[in-house]
């Protein structure tokens, strides 16, 4: 007799709890963030290339001290970096 395979529904296949990307804690995910960092690439960036030259990416915090604390983070040259690697991102405060 042959094996008979069961496909999954789309209700089957969908999370308890989904989150747009896995920046957000899920326990502050429902909490307003009104303090951003936009992060974009300098007019000409290779980089640009892959993703576009209109790409930019926002993220936002609960407040201005966790946004700060990750701009600072996000800014610092991270030990991963090649020594013969220089990141080009744009950073910039943001408030809506």
């Amino acid at each position: 007799m042959m094996a008979r395979h069961r496909y999954l529904t789309d209700m089957e296949i969908r999370m308890t709890y989904c989150h747009q990307h896995n920046l957000v804690e899920p326990g502050r995910a429902g909490n307003e963030r009104k303090f951003g960092i936009r992060v974009t690439l300098p007019p000409g960036d290779t980089f640009s290339n892959i993703l576009g030259t209109d790409w930019e990416r926002v993220h936002w915090y609960i407040n201005e001290d966790d946004r700060d604390r990750a701009f600072d983070n996000m800014a610092s040259r991270h030990g991963y970096y090649r020594t013969t690697d220089s990141p080009t991102q744009i950073l910039e405060k943001i408030v809506r």
